[in-house]
């Protein structure tokens, strides 16, 4: 069985998509040029918003977590792995790491993809402000 949660942001004008480690979507409602790792803005929700079960299923280091991000025509997928230490109790951003390194932002580490990594015509939709839709999906180990 898999768990889903969904998020809708907006792009905006300074995503350049550019960080070599992580990718973020974050509910704050700015972007200066320096945020190369942010996707996108004003996200309807946060990872403390998610459910418990969700949440449980994502501190499993064996689970496969994969985020879909969609804005425009254009859609990206990155596949990565939960962590013990995962908490979602992060009241502002998202963040996707290709490391194994764990904050309260951390949504999925072990990640295949980067903001760097991400098809240039899907940051040009996002540089171009459409709205983004990121979908993070979660298979319990169990399963």
């Amino acid at each position: 069985m898999t768990l889903e949660e969904v998020v809708r942001a907006q792009g905006h004008e300074n995503v350049s998509g550019e960080h070599a480690s992580t990718l973020e979507v974050t509910s704050d409602d700015f972007l200066t040029p320096a945020g190369d790792c942010i996707l996108a803005i004003e996200a309807d929700r946060v990872p403390a918003d998610f459910d418990s079960e969700f949440v449980t299923a994502c501190q499993d280091a064996d689970a496969t977590i994969t985020a879909t991000i969609e804005a425009g025509e254009q859609t990206v997928t990155v596949t990565g792995t939960g962590h013990p230490d995962l908490s979602f109790e992060n009241d502002r951003s998202h963040v996707l790491r290709t490391s194994d390194y764990v904050d309260d932002r951390t949504v999925m580490v072990n990640a295949d993809t980067a903001a760097g990594d991400v098809d240039r015509d899907l940051v040009e939709a996002l540089a171009d402000g459409h709205d983004a839709t990121l979908t993070l999906s979660v298979e319990p180990s169990g399963d």
